[in-house]
């Protein structure tokens, strides 16, 4: 029984040693060793590079008595980057260490290198070494994974941004008018009033508007009033009356003038008339006048009410009502403004003649980023323009001067939501995703909600940014949609013919394994040398080179 236990104790050492001789077989036996990595292209999100590394060690490899050093390390154009290292222990070393059996085992680590320019280009591998006796042995270089995946880095951070719009007309809406007056309860028009200075001047805007190439005559009104008192009823009748008898007195003061079509119409009492005039008049106790007709609608109320005011009425029979019994003569008239063509000469030979409003478009209008500052400064020096002060602000942001823009919007006197929304645009210019995300938030406008999404794709929140962009047309719609794997959205969301748009473009082709697609969109992309030379490096294109 004895010689039999020496026997099999003989038999275990022998398979123990025929298992792993010495530690020193681990490096001849390293082959052996399989590796494999989640994901299996490294992917760069937020600036950052994650994966999970497994090592399956097979059975009979780990030396009891031996410690593994494991290193990941990053490989790239223009350097490396090295992790710390990590230990393996055999079953018999007393070490703190994670064990590995000898009889096999797989281990998994995380791994993670922070992003530094030309990891497109990069391959992730193990070094190791193993240790025993004080001696060491070098394993060969293990190979995990080729290339990092950058295409987020591809989102335009430039913002939406827009304009503050100008209120610029093309044509101009404009009246001439003159009027006739009225007797006290009378619908006839005396010749004086076909003489009056009133009619005069009306008859020459009409002659001035036919020699004005700029305007163009829509039609004329004559508009028949009478005076809020004496009752509602009689004053319709009295209104009617007078549009008659001042249609009449029109057709003479018009007769071989071009007038265009001609409506007639009967107001009936002039309560607005009324109110315009002791508003702008100087009559005592004006504001009860005015308290009385915002409190009463009912016609016969307010003029009873008023009437009992007997000093004040006395004043409106001698000031105010006269002017009331009358018919208007009024030419409709639209003026044609300046032209952009026009604008854009007088901004150099006569900028001077320009108002707020034809300063604003003729920024709009003008190319050079230099002088469209300049005229916005022109605005802001002549007219105190806070749209203008805004939209300067915009114009250096466009123009990569972000230091000036902030300058520019801090001056801007009302604080609105755009004005929130063009901070948190300069804080993403400035790498401040936390600033901006506050900014962004706190505008709330539809901008302001697609600038979050660029927010979204550089802090790594894929989801969220697809989610805000999800229907919308543009660059950074489609590149969410490329980052969720959703290519059906993302080609929709593609509208430019553009370099840019070529690109991702042939990422979604790439993505569907269209070889034929991908050089098309390729080709177009490099256009641009700064698509074509990251074509050369972009794992997504890995397989077509």
């Amino acid at each position: 029984m004895k010689k039999s236990f020496q026997i099999l104790a003989v038999a275990v050492l022998g398979i123990a040693a025929a298992a792993c001789a010495s530690p020193a077989k681990m490096a001849e036996m390293a082959e052996n060793v399989k590796v494999t990595c989640e994901p299996e292209v490294l992917e760069v999100v937020a600036g950052e590079i994650d994966a999970t590394v497994s090592v399956t060690y097979p059975d009979k490899y780990f030396h009891p008595k031996a410690i593994l050093e494991v290193t990941p390390v990053l490989l790239y154009d223009g350097g490396e980057a090295e992790m710390k290292p990590i230990y393996y222990q055999g079953e018999k070393v007393k070490d703190n260490y994670k064990a590995v059996s000898s009889k096999g085992q797989t281990v998994r680590e995380k791994v993670h290198f922070e992003y530094a320019e030309g990891m497109e280009n990069a391959r992730l591998v193990l070094r190791g070494k193993v240790i025993a006796r004080n001696q060491r042995w070098e394993l060969p270089i293990k190979k995990v994974a080729d290339g990092c995946n950058t295409t987020y880095m591809l989102v335009e951070k430039d913002g939406e941004l827009a304009y503050k719009p100008d209120n610029y007309q093309e044509v101009l809406v404009q009246t001439e008018e003159g009027q006739i007056l009225y007797g006290i309860n009378s619908a006839d028009v005396s010749g004086k009033e076909l003489n009056s200075q009133s009619i005069k001047d009306f008859q020459a805007a009409l002659d001035e508007i036919k020699a004005n190439g700029r305007k163009t005559l829509v039609g004329t009104e004559v508009v028949a009033y009478a005076s809020p008192d004496g009752g509602e009823k009689l004053n319709t009748k009295l209104s009617e009356q007078r549009s008659k008898t001042g249609e009449k007195a029109f057709d003479k003061v018009t007769k071989g003038k071009e007038t265009g079509e001609t409506s007639v119409k009967s107001v009936g009492q002039d309560w607005e008339g009324f109110q315009e005039l002791v508003s702008k008049s100087n009559i005592e106790d004006k504001d009860l006048i005015l308290r009385v007709l915002s409190m009463y609608s009912d016609p016969a109320v307010r003029e009873s009410e008023i009437k009992n005011i007997s000093e004040v009425y006395t004043s409106l029979k001698s000031t105010v009502l006269p002017e009331l019994r009358r018919a208007r003569f009024i030419a409709n008239v639209e003026y044609q403004n300046y032209s952009s063509e026009e604008l854009l000469a007088l901004v150099d030979e006569n900028i001077d003649v320009l108002d707020e409003e034809a300063l604003l478009r003729a920024a709009s209008l003008v190319k050079e980023p230099a002088k469209k500052a300049e005229l916005y400064k022109k605005a802001i020096d002549k007219y105190g323009s806070d749209r203008a002060q805004f939209n300067l602000g915009v114009a250096l942001l466009h123009s990569g001067k972000v230091s000036e823009a902030e300058k520019a919007f801090s001056k801007v006197k009302e604080k609105d939501a755009e004005v929130e929304n063009a901070l948190g645009v300069i804080a993403l210019n400035e790498g401040d995703l936390d600033a901006a995300a506050k900014y962004f938030k706190k505008a709330g406008t539809d901008e302001a909600k697609a600038n979050q999404a660029v927010v979204d794709i550089l802090r790594g929140e894929y989801e969220s940014a697809a989610q805000a962009l999800s229907g919308k047309t543009g660059f950074n719609a489609a590149l969410a949609q490329i980052l969720v794997d959703n290519p059906e959205a993302a080609e929709k969301a593609l509208t430019c013919k553009c370099p840019r748009s070529n690109y991702l473009r042939a990422i979604i082709a790439a993505r569907r394994g269209d070889a034929e697609a991908v050089a098309d969109c390729l080709e177009k992309a490099g256009k641009v040398k700064a698509f074509a030379e990251r074509a050369e490096k972009d794992v997504e294109f890995a397989q077509y080179r």
